[in-house]
């Protein structure tokens, strides 16, 4: 993808820069508790403030929609207490309105910004009122202010016009190195370009790194290329699937969903997770594997248990048996030994790995060998092979492990990196300047 990025503007001294951020970090009482999405943004942010841009910070925290928005939607938890009298829709969007900025504020995180880049950041108690106005009016070159939350404003969500003008302010620039947004038609992702409000579109480090190392590998892959796709459902993944079938040499299924392809082979899957409705695609994409001498390779054997365990890391008893013979009252849980080997060998024989979703329960620690076991596989080829994290909890995973180092990318946007996968056209990149 030919975009261009912040090192092909060669003068930024004085010009007002919008940069969108993704600070949307693990809180609890107002206290970070991972910093890893404010360290990742650093890069970018210290270049601009090095080459005496006057920075303005934005990003969203969290899903504050009960904020000043006529088009409040109470979660399943609200509508049930509406329903048996316990309270009113009213009631819950007035408390929302008062509780819900102390606990999605950006402060701890303008705070965090503050301490790290050496006191040049100001925090703007709003997004469009009068001290965020007032703060990036006072900026000197190489400072920076960072917004309110975003989504404080449902017209962020919206891709209002008249928001983007607003948010836009005087900017010159902007500057998107938000990933894990990219695939959203927000106003502070695609709607600030799209409306032409700002000309100049580039982006960050961060996205540039997730354009040249995932992008490249999907376009012109090292082979033999090998994806392991896990998680639950294959609902959840059914473009992705297909695109990259067609693109990989090795599509390898586990974690939930490899029960809905064990079940279209004939099998019995027991008390499985299954996708009903799907079966008739994964033998479509069975028998496409097949026609275009692809490698899909499924679990062999396979880790069950009697149930789900709750909580989800309570110590659980478990069997291993084949893939063909799940009980039917066992559910499947996790890749078997046999299966982790099978997978281990074709990822050791690859030249570019593809990773999304784990291969079971991998919170609970019985039920984790799976995932470990391509963890550690990966892990072993490092240096030899592409390998790419697709975000999500294979991330967390990689990250839980102690693994990340030895990875060649790990992606920042999870449902991102997916739409990429999808072949999909993200408008967050698809807005900013193509390369001249």
């Amino acid at each position: 993808m030919n975009k261009m990025s912040v090192t092909d503007i060669k003068d930024f001294k004085g010009k007002k820069v919008l940069v969108r951020c993704d600070f949307n970090v693990p809180m609890k009482d107002c206290v970070i508790t991972d910093e890893t999405r404010i360290i990742g943004a650093l890069p970018t942010i210290k270049y601009l403030l090095e080459k005496g841009a006057k920075v303005t910070l934005c990003s969203h925290m969290g899903k504050p929609h009960s904020i000043f928005s006529a088009e409040v939607k109470l979660n399943k938890k609200d509508q049930q207490k509406v329903a048996a009298g316990q309270t009113t829709k009213e009631e819950i969007i007035e408390k929302a309105k008062k509780d819900e900025p102390k606990k999605l504020t950006l402060a701890p995180v303008a705070k965090r910004l503050n301490e790290l880049l050496g006191g040049k950041v100001e925090f703007a108690r709003d997004v469009i009122g009068p001290d965020a106005n007032a703060k990036r009016d006072a900026l000197k070159d190489g400072e920076a202010v960072l917004l309110e939350n975003l989504r404080f404003h449902w017209e962020e969500e919206k891709n209002d016009e008249g928001f983007c003008k607003s948010l836009a302010y005087d900017a010159e620039i902007y500057v998107n190195d938000a990933f894990g947004t990219a695939h959203r038609a927000h106003a502070s992702t695609a709607g600030i370009v799209e409306y032409g409000i700002i000309k100049t579109a580039v982006c960050g480090f961060l996205i540039e790194k997730e354009l040249s190392v995932m992008a490249d590998t999907l376009e012109n892959p090292k082979r033999p290329f090998v994806v392991i796709l896990g998680g639950a459902k294959v609902a959840d993944k059914l473009n992705v699937i297909n695109n990259l079938l067609e693109k990989c040499d090795t599509m390898i299924i586990g974690g939930g969903m490899a029960y809905t392809f064990l079940k279209a082979k004939g099998y019995e899957v027991g008390k499985s997770l299954l996708d009903e409705e799907k079966i008739e695609y994964c033998k479509q994409m069975i028998e496409k594997a097949e026609k275009e001498g692809k490698k899909l390779l499924l679990p062999v054997d396979t880790v069950v248990t009697s149930s789900f365990p709750d909580p989800i890391d309570a110590p659980v008893e478990v069997e291993t048996v084949p893939s063909n013979a799940i009980p039917a009252d066992k559910m499947g849980m996790d890749i078997g030994e046999k299966t982790r080997a099978l997978y281990a060998e074709a990822i050791h024989s690859a030249q570019s790995v593809i990773w999304n979703g784990p291969m079971g329960v991998f919170e609970n620690p019985t039920l984790a060998k799976g995932t470990i076991a391509v963890a550690q596989a990966l892990a072993d080829v490092h240096g030899k092979c592409t390998t790419i994290i697709g975000g999500g909890d294979s991330a967390a995973a990689v990250q839980q492990l102690g693994f990340a180092d030895k990875m060649t990318h790990i992606s920042t946007g999870g449902g991102a990196s997916l739409e990429l996968f999808e072949g999909k056209v993200l408008p967050g990149i698809a807005c900013l300047n193509e390369k001249k």
